[in-house]
């Protein structure tokens, strides 16, 4: 077994929150909004303290989504490890699931469709660029939807949706050494 074919394996259910913290003093527009979100849902107690912090989240989420140019409410659910490497125009709505350690890049919309419901993404989905997931469906662990694809399907663990309408890829056999 070559150097290249030892890949590092990230989890689906463990959330890596390093991949979201910022450098002190760093422009980083998305993962500054991803802190806002973060800082919102984390005092969502009662209490003169918490009210305070919530307000302050709120007027940097306000401008993180003004800089960034996402839609990304502060009471969606995201998992965590969640990058956003060109967080411009993305929409999440808030009754759409994005599980740990997913890659989400430019332009994405998570929304409504013919199927009833809002997305569901699994742990470590990667969504390439422009790409719309629609409906109620479900998005399996581990995987990737190309750029621009239209997903209306249901993708299982590992597979590859690309296209307008998507179509799920079939799976590569692995060359053996």
């Amino acid at each position: 077994m070559n150097d290249t074919s030892k890949r590092v394996q990230v989890s689906a259910s463990v959330a890596d929150w390093s991949r979201e913290r910022k450098a002190a003093f760093a422009w980083d527009p998305a993962r500054s909004l991803l802190a806002s979100i973060r800082l919102y849902q984390k005092h969502d107690r009662r209490g003169l303290l918490h009210a305070i912090a919530r307000r302050v989240a709120v007027m940097r989420h306000r401008f993180w989504s003004i800089v960034t140019g996402a839609d990304i409410p502060l009471n969606c659910r995201l998992g965590g490890g969640l990058v956003l490497p060109h967080p411009n125009g993305v929409v999440i709505p808030p009754l759409a699931q994005v599980g740990p350690n997913c890659m989400i890049f430019q332009q994405v919309t998570l929304g409504t469709g013919s199927r009833r419901g809002f997305p569901r993404l699994g742990g470590h989905v990667d969504v390439g660029a422009g790409a719309k997931i629609l409906g109620g469906v479900t998005i399996g662990d581990h995987a990737r939807i190309g750029a621009n694809a239209v997903v209306t399907i249901d993708v299982p663990e590992g597979a590859t949706a690309v296209g307008i309408p998507a179509r799920i890829l079939p799976a590569r056999e692995r060359a053996s050494e």
